[in-house]
C-alpha cells in the first residue's frame, strides 16, 4: 500500500474511533499507533487483483470504476475481471417471485469463496442482509445519487402522468409508493438491464419507468429524468452504494481496497441495512430506508407498505454516527410497533 493508501486508512480508522480532525496531537498518536500496530505497515501490496463482476453493462461499468480508483492509490496492480452470470440475470419474472436479493450475488460470493476471484463488486441494494460465512463487505465505496427517476417521453413528473398510464418498474418498494400517491396508474413488471428497459419504453410498451438515478449516472445516459424525492418515493436501503466484498482472512486485499472505503456512506448504508435486516425484509416486502449522516449525526428515514400502496407505516429515527446500527434497528422496532408487523405478514 502506497502513502495515500495509508492515508485513507488512517482517516477511516481516526473516524470510527472518533478521534477529531482539529485534535492534531491526537492524531499523531493515533498514526503512529496504528502504523506500528497494525500488519498494513509490513504487509506487501499484492501485484494482482481478480474482480469478480456481473456482465451486464452497467455491472461491468462499476467494476471498471472501481479498478481505475484501486490504480489511482496503486498505479503497478494488475486487474482482472472475473465475468460471472448471475442466477438473477436469467430470470424474467420479477425478482419477489423467484427469490429476492440474493439472485444477484450468489455465484459472485461462490467465486470469491472458491478463490477463483479476490473482491467481488456489488450494488449495495442487492446484497442480502446477511451475507455468506468466510466472507465480510469492508468497503463501501462513495455514494452517489441515491434517489429513483421518472423516464418517460409524456410526463415530467409523477403528477403529470395521464390517467391509468402504464408504468414499468421492478420493485414492490416502488410500485407501493406510486399507488399511494397516484392509485390510478397501471404497475407493469419489468426486467432486463438499463438498455433493455430503455428500448421498451420506446417501443410504446410502457408510458414511463421508474429506475435507480445510480444506474443512468454510472452508464453516463443522456436522455431526459426527472427526480423524485425521497418524500414521495424512499429509496431502498444501499441505493446509489457499490460495496467490495472479499474474504474474511484476506488481509492483504483488505488493506489492498480500504483506500476506497467513504466513512459518510459506510454509516448511512450500515444504518440503512440494520433497518431492513431487522425486519427481515427482502424483494418480497416493499420496504425502504434512507440515512443522511450530517455533522456526526445520522438521520435515517424508513418505510413499510403493502403491495398496492393502501397502507404505509412510516417514521424516523437519528443520534450518533457510531450508532448507526442501532439507529436502524430501533426505527425497525418503532415501525412494527405502529402497525408495520402486519403489514410484513
Amino acid at each position: 500500500m502506497n502513502v495515500a493508501g495509508i492515508a485513507q486508512l488512517v482517516e477511516h480508522n481516526l473516524a470510527k474511533v472518533g478521534v477529531a480532525s482539529s485534535s492534531l496531537v491526537s492524531r499523531s498518536i493515533f498514526l503512529i499507533f496504528l502504523l506500528l500496530s497494525s500488519e498494513v505497515f509490513f504487509m506487501s501490496t499484492p501485484a494482482s487483483l481478480r474482480i469478480a463482476t456481473r456482465k451486464s453493462p452497467l455491472a461491468l461499468a462499476q467494476a471498471d470504476w472501481v479498478a481505475k480508483q484501486l490504480q489511482s492509490y496503486h498505479p503497478s496492480l494488475n486487474i482482472e475481471f472475473v465475468k460471472i452470470t448471475s442466477a438473477g440475470d436469467t430470470y424474467p419474472s420479477p425478482l419477489y417471485d423467484v427469490g429476492g436479493k440474493g439472485l444477484f450475488t450468489k455465484e459472485l460470493e461462490e467465486a470469491l469463496l472458491q478463490k477463483k476471484a479476490d473482491i467481488a463488486v456489488h450494488s449495495m441494494k442487492d446484497i442480502p442482509a446477511q451475507i455468506p460465512e468466510g466472507l465480510a463487505l469492508p468497503v463501501i465505496c462513495k455514494r452517489i445519487d441515491p434517489r429513483d427517476v421518472l423516464v418517460s417521453n409524456t410526463a415530467n413528473d409523477l403528477a403529470s402522468l395521464a390517467s391509468s398510464a402504464r408504468v414499468g418498474t421492478s420493485s414492490l418498494r416502488r410500485q407501493c409508493q406510486l399507488l399511494s400517491l397516484r392509485p390510478d396508474l397501471i404497475i407493469m413488471a419489468l426486467r432486463g438491464n438499463v438498455d433493455t428497459r430503455l428500448k421498451k419504453l420506446e417501443t410504446g410498451m410502457f408510458d414511463a419507468l421508474i429506475l435507480a438515478a445510480a444506474g443512468l449516472l454510472r452508464l453516463n445516459i443522456r436522455r431526459p429524468f426527472y427526480f423524485l424525492s425521497p418524500e414521495i418515493c424512499l429509496p431502498a436501503a444501499g441505493q446509489g452504494a457499490l460495496g467490495l466484498e472479499c474474504r474474511i482472512d484476506d488481509h492483504a486485499i483488505q488493506h489492498l481496497i480500504a483506500p476506497l472505503n467513504d466513512f459518510k456512506s459506510f454509516c448511512e448504508v450500515e444504518a440503512e441495512r440494520a433497518f431492513t435486516a431487522h425486519l427481515n425484509g427482502g424483494c418480497r416486502s416493499p420496504i425502504a430506508a434512507y440515512a443522511v449522516l450530517e455533522d456526526e449525526t445520522v438521520l435515517l428515514r424508513g418505510l413499510i407498505g403493502s403491495p398496492e400502496g393502501r397502507r404505509i407505516v412510516k417514521g424516523r429515527q437519528q443520534g450518533l454516527a457510531k450508532e448507526a446500527k442501532k439507529i436502524g434497528i430501533q426505527l425497525a422496532d418503532s415501525l412494527l410497533e405502529k402497525g408495520g408487523r402486519e403489514l410484513l405478514q
